[in-house]
């Protein structure tokens, strides 16, 4: 049997390209090469025809298999909430401030609002809830509206000054600057610095109590202690949702603050507000 001859560079014509000595040779691809190539080609026909592929006006080719991955996942979904079924409903079923004495129901709450808090919550509470200027720290035992399980519970449902749900938490601090003077806010900034305390200027905040009384006390409480129904905060403590130093006293007391939480209950089940509402009260706040 004669072995194959192997062809030297010289033997294969050249594509007539050359430089400096160098030709470029017309060499054919190698066979392994080229059935890559053409599989490629069959293979790729080949899901084009079996799997959802070509783009059209309204979606897609649907293919021979009519394999779909959102029905994949909702179906993945829909295996989960059978499997859950049984003890959601004992969830809803049982009085928020009963849940904590079901060990089973503590897992399904912790895990599940847990997981809605990290995917709804997360973006302005922080990942831990440790809050932000302008966002409550969710740790601690300072709320606007109240920390128990109710008062959470109803906060998450129907948000704070929502204009899409009727039943919403709502109050609005008038915008002192607008009929006060200045030297007015600057009493009351040294006067909220004096209650809350910190440093402060004696002088200027000396006559504040009686201007207090008059513009603040109705909301804030006569010591400014706060009020739950109005969300107005205690002003007494080292806890500031906007901040504590005189810049940001004196644009809370002129421009007032007016910050919105959307309503929940129409965008998570009635579940999963349950389950936000055991996991946040849990973290180590509340009321």
């Amino acid at each position: 049997m004669s072995k194959k001859h192997k062809m030297a560079d010289e033997d294969y014509p050249t594509t007539g390209h050359e430089w400096d000595g160098i030709r470029e040779y017309d060499k054919p691809m190698p066979r392994w090469w080229l059935w890559t190539f053409f599989a490629t080609i069959i293979f790729s026909l080949a899901y084009v025809i079996a799997y959802p592929a070509v783009p059209l006006i309204k979606g897609a080719t649907p293919g021979l298999l009519g394999y779909s991955s959102r029905a994949q996942l909702q179906r993945s979904l829909d295996s989960v909430a059978l499997e859950n079924a049984e003890i959601e409903q004992l969830l809803l079923a049982t009085p928020l401030e009963n849940i904590a004495k079901n060990p089973s129901l503590v897992r399904y709450a912790s895990a599940g609002g847990g997981a809605v808090f990290r995917t709804y919550c997360a973006q302005c509470h922080g990942a831990g809830a440790q809050g932000a200027t302008g966002y409550p720290n969710l740790q601690d035992d300072d709320w606007l509206w109240g920390g128990d399980l109710a008062a959470l519970e109803q906060t998450i449902q129907h948000g704070i000054r929502s204009d899409a749900d009727e039943d919403t938490r709502y109050s609005e601090m008038p915008k002192f600057g607008e009929f006060l003077e200045e030297a007015q806010i600057e009493q009351l900034v040294e006067y909220l610095r004096q209650i809350s305390g910190q440093d402060y200027l004696a002088e200027t905040s000396a006559n504040a109590e009686v201007l207090f009384a008059d513009n603040c006390a109705a909301c804030h409480g006569q010591n400014g202690e706060g009020n739950h129904e109005q969300g107005a905060p205690n002003l007494k403590d080292a806890l500031w949702l906007y901040g504590g130093d005189r810049d940001a006293l004196r644009h809370s007391i002129a421009n007032a603050r007016f910050g919105v939480m959307p309503a929940w209950n129409t965008r998570i089940t009635p579940a999963q507000i349950r389950q936000v509402t055991f996991y946040v009260h849990q973290l180590g706040g509340g009321e």
